[in-house]
């Protein structure tokens, strides 16, 4: 039975330990990162291998190919892909324009992806940023703007689906004030919960249609000061899927981080406890995987409805002729 955790491995090939590994946990899915990444004919095989050892040809394999700094696919074999940003400061002068490109660059983007055998790409970033927050998020956030960040947040979901990609909208409820790395700390944002609701919430309950959603390792003290929204009950159910409304599947972040604190078996246990469908663990270290499987429980109930249902969005890509799509892309974005 497959299990409610997603793993990353260590290199640009399985080893016979993380074979035999995944084959006896049978993770949910995988996720891909620059140390899993050579070549185009690698990835694929790499891709390929891992859902052998689940037996599912259809198993999620993720990647943050989100463009600018956030970018796992890099050039000269695959082309260089801007920051949401830049979508966003196109947007300023020709809005139309602008979205015309968030949906053409998602739509390559996800044709770089289906090559490989990657069917699930953690993007867009729906948080909005605010005056002396980390820019931790920064420039992968589209604007300022909450209407801004959902217009361009719908074309790129758009573009993901209809080239055959899961996209992922994070980091619910919203990552944009924290004032510091969750690579590196916990963030307190300390705002009144009108204020989230009118600002941070709003991109994600408008999108909330997204077949996934990742979650902010954010302590939100108007909510629930003492945990971060990963591993708060009160987060997931008032908030996540209360206010917001989202019944999408729900994934963490990466467990990993030090924004959370605590054995990894303790950060996975708290996490699905709290409402998280799925849990995330990124670095490939065998021993945290271990830790991290004890607590990685059976996919089923609600929580294998949810997976079952993000996965149905997957469809085969819609024809599309893409040196057509790079040549309109590169003009939009001169322009």
């Amino acid at each position: 039975m497959q299990r409610r955790v997603i793993f990353g491995c260590s290199g640009p090939v399985l080893t016979a330990v993380e074979r035999d590994f995944f084959r006896d946990v049978q993770p949910w899915g995988f996720i891909l990162f620059g140390r899993n990444v050579q070549s185009r004919e690698q990835v694929r095989a790499l891709t390929d291998a891992l859902r052998a050892t689940v037996g599912d040809s259809r198993a999620p394999v993720l990647i943050d190919q989100e463009g600018g700094r956030v970018t796992r696919l890099k050039p000269p074999v695959w082309h260089a892909r801007p920051p949401q940003a830049v979508f966003g400061a196109l947007h300023g002068e020709h809005p139309e324009i602008a979205t015309e490109a968030a949906y053409l660059n998602a739509r390559l983007i996800a044709g770089d992806l289906a090559e490989i055998g990657v069917n699930v790409d953690c993007l867009p970033v729906l948080d909005v940023p605010v005056p002396g927050a980390h820019d931790i998020i920064g420039d992968r956030a589209f604007s300022t703007d909450p209407a801004v960040v959902i217009e361009l947040g719908r074309a790129v979901i758009d573009g993901l689906l209809e080239g055959g990609v899961l996209p992922v909208m994070k980091h619910l409820p919203g990552h944009g004030r924290a004032g510091c790395d969750t690579h590196l700390g916990l963030p307190h944002v300390t705002v009144p919960v009108e204020q989230l609701s009118a600002a941070d919430f709003v991109t994600f309950r408008s999108l909330a249609h997204c077949p996934m959603a990742m979650t902010a390792h954010v302590v939100y003290d108007a909510i629930d000061p003492n945990r971060p929204a990963t591993l708060s009950p009160r987060v997931v159910h008032e908030v996540i899927r209360g206010e917001i409304g989202y019944q999408g599947l729900l994934m963490t972040d990466d467990l990993s981080m030090q924004a959370l604190s605590g054995p990894l078996s303790a950060r996975a246990k708290a996490a699905l406890f709290a409402g998280c469908d799925v849990v995330l663990h990124c670095n490939g270290s065998m021993d945290e995987m271990r830790d991290v499987a004890v607590e990685a429980k059976p996919l089923e109930g609600a929580w294998l409805k949810r997976a079952e249902t993000a996965l149905s969005h997957l469809a085969g890509a819609a024809e599309f002729d893409r040196i057509a799509a790079e040549a309109r892309l590169k003009e939009l974005l001169v322009a």
